[in-house]
């Protein structure tokens, strides 16, 4: 005879902690699916699609905490700083930065050492972060270029600038020379920043041009006194494939020997007017790096544009580049997904470190010159 089955232990009975904990995953989940819902109406298409589904999940397990408490709570507490924050960005800014700060959010679920929550929920935490993650790598790709430049600029601004004042300030010129030399450091930097990427970016498209192709080879197709043979050798020039080079002639060749007039806009066309889009303009390349440079290296000269000079000039110049520098770098942390601190510690030691080289050079110079 078997002996009985033993029954599965009753489950116990929630605390009030536990009541608690449940309150707090609710007001959490309904502020991320309003951060969802916000950055989708600032969004169309597919993306718009794919945040929408995120808030609706973000319901569902909204509706799971609401089932255990039994109903809505008389008082909630208030969901943490990071999501009244995306909350605030996402309806007045939907930039890549929330989905970026998202990402992270999503990368820490607390359901997986939670008895309460559903497999189905931790399931969902992990597919969310993926999208999410997806959606950033979406926004990265299209900011990539023109962040990098900025960051670029800017940071090259703060340093350089900061480390020519610091460096002329140590050897004991006065005042109105340091700041002299600070608007002199600023108006070349932000020419030559300028001036290079007006002859670059314009040097670029000169470069597309001169390698656009044309379809006169196509236009005499009807004329060859062989086959598709020499015309696929314009393909395979081109980086095309054999095969697909050949392919391409015959139908060119057989199109023209029967009189089909073929124009640049059929499919054996290249342009490069795409490349030159993607490559930009090369003044306004030109003068979006003069600024970018100039917001950067005005920030150094600040302390002496006011009058300050001496050690309190020196002082106010740190703390204003080093709030600059944590900023733009606790930026390109969220950006690209890494911690923020650490970022914004690393551009803080790196501008520091060139300003303290120049300073130590100026020191020594004046020493000298005394």
């Amino acid at each position: 005879m078997t002996a009985p089955a033993a029954a599965e232990p009753a489950a116990a009975e929630p605390t009030a902690a536990d009541r608690r904990r449940w309150a707090r995953y609710l007001v959490e989940e309904r502020a991320e699916g309003t951060v969802y819902q916000r950055l989708a109406h600032r969004r169309t298409g597919e993306e718009r699609e794919i945040l929408l589904s995120l808030a609706d999940a973000e319901r569902r397990h909204e509706q799971h905490w609401l089932d255990l408490l039994g109903a809505e709570p008389s008082r909630l507490p208030r969901a943490g700083i990071r999501s009244r924050l995306l909350g605030w960005m996402a309806g007045r800014f939907g930039s890549i930065f929330v989905l970026a700060l998202a990402q992270n959010a999503e990368a820490r679920s607390p359901y997986d050492s939670e008895q309460y929550a559903t497999p189905a929920m931790r399931a969902d935490e992990k597919v969310h972060y993926e999208v999410v993650r997806g959606l950033a790598a979406r926004g990265r790709r299209r900011l990539s270029g023109s962040f990098r430049a900025a960051v670029f600029g800017a940071n090259d601004g703060l340093v350089s600038n900061l480390a020519l004042v610091l460096g002329i300030g140590a050897t004991g010129v006065s005042s109105g020379f340091v700041l002299f030399s600070g608007i002199a450091g600023l108006l070349a930097g932000a020419l030559s920043m300028g001036a290079g990427e007006f002859v670059s970016v314009r040097s670029q498209r000169e470069l597309l041009a001169a390698t656009e192709a044309n379809e006169d080879a196509a236009a005499s197709a009807a004329d060859l006194d062989i086959d598709e043979n020499e015309l696929a050798l314009v393909y395979r020039a081109r980086g095309i494939g054999q095969e697909e080079a050949l392919a391409r002639a015959g139908r060119i060749v057989a199109a023209a020997r029967a009189g089909v007039e073929r124009t640049t806009t059929g499919p054996v066309s290249i342009h490069a007017g795409d490349d030159h889009e993607i490559v930009g303009s090369d003044w306004t390349a030109a003068i979006s790096s003069f600024l970018l440079f100039a917001s950067g290296a005005i920030i150094p000269v600040l302390p002496w544009i006011f009058g300050l000079d001496g050690a309190t000039a020196v002082i106010v110049a740190l703390v204003l580049v080093g709030v600059a520098l944590l900023t733009t770098g606790a930026m390109v942390g969220i950006l690209s997904g890494g911690p923020p601190l650490r970022r914004a510690l690393r551009q803080l030691a790196i501008g520091f470190g060139a300003a303290a080289i120049t300073y130590v050079l100026g020191l020594v110079f004046g020493v000298g010159a005394a």
